[in-house]
């Protein structure tokens, strides 16, 4: 038998291959990202509880955009940790923790989350922000990470749904095609339903109930950042996408898309929603 000659798809439950790269473009898309979500990640951490003081977990803490609101929230008293695989991406979070001043309470460490013999001491909480979809078992990490809590420490986690996803309204074809792009039919190994799954996940895990919310930012205009995040996730996910899906780049042309994808939401006068996000914490006993 012939072998096949079919693509493999990257495992991205593996942390050296996160769908989206790790480039300089993908770490400003992360960063503009944070700009739209970044209120409602505030608003799940406050609700928590996580306050100046405490120290705190930042999960797959990126270019550190969750790791800077945290440090905001805790204060000179308390500390954050950037738990990292890449890098780049260390390096990054660390020259903006120190531009930015808390260079002093913020600090990274280089790590694979599925190592089961992860130490990094106890914490009065940890968080997470678009990480559990990316783990082969999510509720197995949250039951180690459960023991790197104190007593009545926090949990925290926000995950999207990429499925359940609203539409423009009045409806914009381009805003459409842009979400099928996205939504290819490959088992990309990405639970992409993670958002409204983390209830039972926490369950699950040992945890009483979660307080959940459910935030979509959504907007129109010419001013609205929407149109260049979708453009920059686009530009991110292309490569694989083209190679694994069969995408076309011609047909998408990345470099056009946020001023066409503008130009068609404005005149129709429309207001874009982009993904929900979810919004789940609890307290250990």
């Amino acid at each position: 038998m012939a072998p096949s000659t079919a693509p493999v798809l990257p495992d991205t439950t593996d942390p050296a291959h996160y769908a989206l790269g790790r480039s300089r473009a993908e770490a400003e898309r992360l960063m503009l990202q944070h700009r739209i979500y970044g209120p409602s990640t505030r608003r799940l951490l406050t609700s928590a509880g996580i306050s100046a003081g405490m120290r705190v977990l930042d999960v797959g803490s990126g270019a550190g955009d969750v790791t800077l609101l945290l440090a905001d929230l805790v204060g000179p008293t308390g500390e954050v940790v950037g738990l990292e695989v890449a890098a780049a991406s260390i390096a990054l979070a660390a020259e903006r923790a120190a531009a930015a001043g808390v260079g002093s309470t913020v600090r990274f460490v280089a790590a694979d989350l599925r190592n089961e013999d992860l130490d990094v001491g106890r914490f009065d909480a940890i968080v997470g922000r678009w990480v559990l979809m990316y783990q082969p078992d999510p509720v197995a990490l949250l039951r180690r990470l459960a023991r790197m809590l104190v007593p009545g420490g926090v949990m925290a986690f926000q995950e999207s749904d990429l499925v359940d996803m609203h539409e423009p309204f009045p409806t914009s074809p381009l805003h459409a095609r842009i979400t099928s792009w996205m939504r290819p039919s490959i088992d990309s190994g990405v639970e992409v339903q993670m958002g409204p799954k983390l209830f039972r996940s926490f369950v699950a895990a040992g945890f009483p109930a979660p307080s959940v919310h459910i935030d979509t930012p959504a907007g129109g205009g010419p001013g609205w950042v929407g149109y260049e995040y979708l453009a920059a996730t686009m530009r991110s996910l292309l490569p694989m996408l083209v190679t694994f899906a069969g995408v076309d780049e011609a047909d998408v042309d990345v470099d056009t898309l946020a001023d066409r994808l503008r130009e068609e939401i404005v005149g129709l006068d429309a207001v874009q929603p982009l993904a929900s996000v979810y919004g789940a914490w609890a307290r250990v006993a």
